[in-house]
């Protein structure tokens, strides 16, 4: 060690032979290495035992890259959770039950999520290396296996520390297209894309039943994610009101409108997943057409229900719907495929969803920026702190 580090560790008080303790963020950097290589051994032991032990019919190439995609998943989620609720301080029961029994219901909904995003990557990404391989692609799937588990785990212990609404938004998008375009290359149909995209789902086959499971994942994440956001504007509105700012008419009946309505859009999501078209067309056709409806009052009611969000939300919005109903037209007209109307209806909610997520969670994150500002302001000068659903450090 040089003269001038030396001199520099004593002027700070620190001697040059004694470590620096690491913060949170480091903290969290090297346990999610230590999970990942956890994560890696297990799970790689476990699909070897598997491949060595399950029947011949639970062999068969596309069973063996599900349940590797499960196996993945399941470490992934226990990262997640360990991650999570070690920093959670809602588990005393100080104030009854109710608290712990919330949290322990948040930390399920948002471990759902998780697992059912690295379900559907890892499960997408295991059938293109197979299809690139070939026959040799067997050799690889325990190994293949481990290190999908090891990145999982460590990515989902890291963000854990570090959760925010817009994080877990951003992974709605990832599941749904890995979902849908791996059903989509397994369907034996080839033909469904002329139609629409209930004619992939509409069989008993495994590519249907993927199909429909990612539809029924997506609403079901959907309702989670809402949740999330529409707690975190609360919070933010109510450290407005602390803050003396000029309070909003009907905010709570605002809310409750904006939750309902993306309930029902979920619910819909449900329903398509749940409901094929051929034993059930009647309930297929009102989720799926029916969708339309609390989407679009959604985004027409923007402005009203939510007036904490940006100008530029707003036009989006607007934007969204004019180039759907064009979209419609044009198929009315016979200009495309249904197909084509029902997959960029999609994406744009997807997109308008994500926008939606993040939105709130700059929200979120100026919120924590002015409480830790006000830490300056004497205590009895400071305004009451609010608390984030998500953060796991409640």
């Amino acid at each position: 060690m040089t003269r001038t580090t030396c001199g520099y560790l004593e002027e700070s008080g620190r001697h040059p032979n004694r470590l620096q303790s690491m913060g949170q963020n480091q903290k969290a950097e090297n346990s999610g290495l230590v999970m990942g290589l956890f994560c890696m051994f297990f799970s790689s032991l476990i699909m070897s035992i598997y491949t060595d032990l399950a029947s011949p019919i639970w062999l068969v190439a596309a069973r063996r890259r599900m349940i590797g995609a499960a196996i993945v998943a399941a470490f992934s989620s226990l990262s997640f959770v360990i991650g999570y609720a070690r920093h959670s301080h809602s588990w005393v029961l100080r104030q009854g039950w109710w608290i712990p029994l919330r949290r322990f219901v948040e930390i399920i909904s948002l471990t759902v999520v998780y697992a059912t995003t690295f379900f559907f990557i890892v499960l997408a990404a295991l059938t293109v290396v197979a299809y690139v391989f070939g026959s040799q692609f067997s050799q690889y799937l325990i190994w293949l296996v481990g290190g999908f588990a090891a990145v999982g785990a460590y990515i989902t212990y890291v963000q854990a520390n570090q959760l925010s609404a817009k994080t877990v938004a951003s992974l709605l998008p990832f599941f749904v297209i890995s979902g849908v375009t791996t059903a989509g290359s397994m369907s034996d149909d080839h033909d469904w894309w002329r139609n629409n995209f209930s004619q992939l789902g509409d069989r008993t086959t495994f590519a249907a039943s993927l199909f429909n499971y990612t539809i029924v994942m997506a609403g079901i994440c959907i309702i989670i994610i809402s949740y999330f956001s529409v707690s975190e504007m609360i919070t933010y509105y109510r450290l407005t009101i602390n803050n003396n700012r000029k309070p909003i008419k009907h905010f709570i009946r605002r809310m409750l409108l904006l939750f309902l309505l993306l309930l029902l859009s979920a619910l819909c999501f449900l329903g398509v997943g749940l409901f094929r078209y051929t034993p059930h067309p009647v309930l297929h056709n009102i989720c799926a057409r029916g969708i339309a409806l609390p989407l679009t009052l959604l985004m027409v009611l923007l402005p009203w229900l939510a007036p904490q969000l940006s100008r530029a939300m707003y036009l989006v919005s607007d934007l969204i719907i004019v180039i759907i109903a064009a979209r419609g037209i044009s198929w009315v007209l016979g200009y495309t495929s249904l197909t084509n109307v029902e997959a960029l209806a999609v994406f744009l909610f997807m997109a308008w969803f994500i926008i939606f997520s993040r939105q709130i969670g700059a929200m979120e994150t100026d919120r924590v920026q002015q409480e830790e500002l006000s830490l300056l302001v004497p205590a009895s000068e400071q305004p009451a702190r609010t608390e984030s659903r998500i953060n796991p450090e409640i």
